[in-house]
């Protein structure tokens, strides 16, 4: 950014088509001050001008200053386009916004943006189950005049996560892979499968998996062997995660070690524990709390060299025993 920030500077003519890459670019390095301070200083603003500091505060977190620009940019005259609901619809569900998400839709429904982007559809029945309004989600979902495989992931996962029943969502699921042109991706049962983790289900979610492959050609990523993992864990099928870690064609991160560690010390398979908890530390060489639990496990067993071996790759580690963990001796 410093190059295009000294030609930026060297310019004679600045236009508004000028002063929003060099917003957009500070604002994808993440420096949203400098953004801001760029934003202010315009003598003449964009729709897009205007978008990029909304979307740039949402993105960081900062939700109710991008609330605030909203209101600013409405006050000044400036007409909410597709990007602009689309990305205050998740600010208004992050900060319970009802009422203002609500105006949002109407806005939508008297602009004509609802009939021409099919996004902003997806962006209203994502903020009403958010929002836990799923008659009024269903309602947005029904009288989409185009629907695409984010429409219909987002209303699966609204009616599981609201507790609406494993019936209507399953329905929903049934429906979609019957709605002509449109078929699951892996973000449909990326969604499905924490729906299953959610209430439990661990006989469909061994089928929902299996079925990606078979009946669907969608093959599986982490995120997906991380929820089964999490599901199986979580039901008490322990060696089963295990054996379903064993055959990943990746290699498992941390959560997936974590939850089967997790189960393992639930269930007591104490063999698992130990091996679990030596691939955390392989993950995560600087977490002290790993090492105290492998030098605990020993030293239940009564297996003091391996107790004095774990004290000897801490230090090697260099690592320090946190304040308020237990280490035997």
């Amino acid at each position: 950014m410093d190059d295009a920030r000294r030609v930026f500077e060297e310019m004679s003519h600045r236009d508004v088509i000028v002063w929003n890459l060099m917003i957009r670019g500070y604002c994808k390095i993440g420096n949203v001050e400098m953004g801001l301070s760029l934003f202010r200083q315009m003598g003449e603003r964009s729709v897009v001008s205007w978008n990029t500091m909304i979307s740039c505060l949402a993105q960081s977190g900062r939700y109710m200053e991008a609330l605030g620009f909203f209101r600013e940019m409405w006050y000044e005259g400036f007409e909410p386009d597709e990007a602009t609901v689309v990305t205050m619809l998740p600010v208004c569900a992050h900060l319970g916004e009802v009422d203002i998400g609500r105006w949002v839709h109407s806005y939508v429904e008297s602009s004509g943006l609802y009939n021409d982007f099919v996004s902003v559809g997806n962006a209203l029945v994502d903020f009403y189950c958010k929002c836990a309004e799923l008659k009024k989600a269903f309602e947005v979902f029904m009288d989409m005049p185009r629907k695409n495989v984010v429409s219909w992931n987002a209303m699966i996962s609204g009616l599981a996560f609201n507790g609406n029943g494993e019936l209507d969502w399953v329905e929903m699921f049934d429906e979609m892979t019957n709605h002509e042109g449109t078929s699951p991706n892996d973000a449909t049962f990326l969604a499905i499968l924490a729906c299953c983790v959610h209430a439990g289900l661990v006989q469909r979610g061994r089928d929902f998996f299996a079925s990606m492959v078979t009946n669907y050609h969608v093959k599986p990523k982490l995120e997906h062997y991380g929820c089964m993992i999490d599901l199986l864990s979580r039901s008490g099928c322990v060696k089963e995660a295990y054996d379903l870690i064993q055959t990943m064609p990746m290699k498992p991160n941390a959560a997936i070690w974590g939850a089967l560690l997790s189960a393992c010390r639930t269930y007591g398979e104490m063999e698992l524990v130990e091996r679990a908890v030596k691939e955390l530390i392989n993950l995560e060489p600087r977490n002290s709390g790993h090492y105290v639990l492998l030098s605990n496990i020993y030293a239940e067993r009564g297996n003091w060299s391996g107790v004095e071996e774990v004290r000897m790759l801490m230090k090697e580690n260099r690592i320090n025993k946190t304040m308020g963990q237990s280490i035997v001796g």
